[in-house]
């Protein structure tokens, strides 16, 4: 049998409207009253009905997030994150990926699960400001990731400048002076990887030491394959860096074994950083230093931004909002202790 608010009631002695308070997480209950309350939950194993808790509010209690590709661990973390996150406000989250591909982001943009969700967060690789322009839909949007949009919409990111040189400045700080930047593309100057190759090239200047052309790896894509290409065409043409600053984890871990291939160890002969802090850099033979995105804090700030927008909170023109990083140090450039 369905245990009902009243039941809950009845067995802690107190209200109706006392039980609803604490069951809806409003603040100007006691702590005392709350813990009260929440024995009697837990002794009866009541149920919120969010289902109709949503649509006595005109929503449907889910929203979605649309990621690049949930088969990178950057994003699947991140995904994790946002469940967890959203799961704190009775929310469900449905997940999608575009493949990075313009037409498939116009659509998640364009609404067309407007009937389904209360909002959207949206982490976009090629999709341009235009395009968000003619976007005619009234669901809530956050954007993740560095594209750099200037539209009404909220913006979680982080500075991706700034992480970079960090990461440059600690190989620095190793005594490395050759050091390489593998991941830049040849498209459009507002992506992750050519903020991340200006930070490469700040903090090697701001060093006074030089940032040539072959220190620089291109890569058609962000995974292990493409980070191994990338290091191999380099070695192939004669250029030995001794420190590589990877785009992220999965270019540093295809370059990582390439140099093992080639009999180069790291970090003694070349040392590696990479960027995003997923999980499989922590167990390979070498463990990776890397840039760790508060991706716990990126997700917060997502799913509290469409809260506020669905709450009328919202700042006209949007705002950007940026999550901390921080270096983490480990064996690919101290070494083993």
């Amino acid at each position: 049998m369905r245990v009902s608010l009243k039941d809950v009631a009845e067995h802690a002695g107190v209200s109706i409207k006392t039980v609803s308070n604490v069951v809806n997480k409003y603040q100007h209950v006691t702590p005392a009253m709350r813990a009260r309350v929440q024995r009697s939950i837990d002794e009866l194993g009541y149920r919120p009905n969010l289902t109709a808790r949503h649509l006595r509010k005109g929503r449907t209690g889910i929203i979605a997030l649309a990621v690049p590709e949930l088969g990178n661990p950057y994003f699947a973390e991140l995904a994790g994150a946002v469940i967890d996150a959203a799961a704190e406000h009775d929310i469900t989250v449905l997940l999608d990926h575009t493949r990075g591909e313009r037409e498939q982001e116009i659509l998640v943009s364009q609404g067309f699960r407007a009937r389904v969700i209360d909002g959207l967060i949206l982490s976009p690789l090629e999709l341009e400001a235009e395009d968000l322009r003619r976007r005619d839909d009234d669901v809530p949007l956050v954007l993740l990731g560095e594209r750099e949009y200037d539209l009404p919409h909220d913006h979680i990111a982080i500075d991706n400048v700034a992480a970079a040189r960090t990461a440059v400045r600690h190989l620095i700080s190793r005594g490395r002076t050759g050091i390489a930047y593998l991941g830049a593309r040849t498209d459009s100057a507002n992506r992750p990887a050519h903020l991340r190759l200006k930070g490469w090239r700040e903090e090697l200047t701001a060093a006074g030491m030089a940032a040539p052309d072959s220190l620089v790896g291109a890569v058609g894509g962000w995974d292990r394959w493409d980070g191994a290409k990338a290091m191999a065409r380099m070695l192939d043409a004669g250029v030995r860096p001794d420190a590589v600053f990877a785009y992220n984890d999965l270019v540093a871990i295809g370059a990582m074994r390439v140099l093992h291939e080639r009999g180069l160890r790291v970090p003694w002969d070349v040392a590696v950083v990479g960027f995003d802090d997923i999980a499989e850099g922590q167990f390979g033979a070498v463990t990776l230093t890397t840039v760790s995105p508060d991706k716990q804090a990126i997700a917060r700030l997502a799913v509290e931004s469409l809260l506020r927008s669905l709450a009328g909170g919202a700042e006209p023109g949007g705002r950007v909002q940026t999550a901390r990083f921080r270096l983490v140090e480990r064996e690919s450039t101290l070494g083993r202790r």
